[in-house]
């Protein structure tokens, strides 16, 4: 049975669930808002081996990094590990998402076609809203071909804060 360790931070923009696998690899970082949204990934993801939910204060030093990340450390997030779930399309996804530099952006064509699949923005954006490791697997770099916030589970006004803060969308 999968052992996740969890904790919740107070972050500038509501409360932030993490939870970690006993080797501190993050699997799922939701708003606690969307808590019930990340309880049906873990269910989809983990039910069939099983899991159970673990209260640990600062697991892996994961939660400290995190309020490090808000209070201005933007590196950090690129240091913290994590093992998702999902299928192989999700996945590469999402390892794609990491690539996209602290203060830069990206619409869903340009990441369809590094990943060489033209055409596929939809898809994209698909795998794209069904990440678990929000902020950390920057789904929020990842925008509309005409600049708009489009598409992002944490909402719109989480995900230009969060922009703003990686130095992209000027105050």
């Amino acid at each position: 049975m999968l052992k996740l360790l969890e904790d919740k931070i107070a972050t500038p923009l509501g409360p932030l669930w993490i939870l970690c696998d006993e080797l501190f690899n993050l699997r799922a970082v939701e708003w606690e808002e969307y808590s019930d949204r990340m309880e049906q990934l873990l269910d989809i993801h983990y039910r069939a081996e099983g899991y159970q939910r673990i209260a640990a204060s600062n697991p892996g030093g994961l939660s400290q990094k995190l309020r490090d990340y808000f209070d201005g450390d933007l590196a950090i997030i690129d240091t913290l590990p994590s093992a998702t779930a999902g299928t192989p399309f999700q996945r590469e996804v999402w390892q794609a998402l990491r690539t996209i530099p602290c203060g830069q952006v990206m619409h869903y064509g340009q990441l369809a076609d590094m990943l060489g699949r033209p055409g596929a923005a939809r898809a994209v954006g698909a795998a794209n809203g069904s990440n678990p490791v929000s902020v950390v697997v920057p789904c929020h770099r990842v925008i509309g071909r005409n600049g708009t916030m489009t598409g992002y589970a944490g909402g719109v006004q989480r995900k230009e804060w969060l922009l703003r803060h990686e130095g992209y969308l000027l105050l």
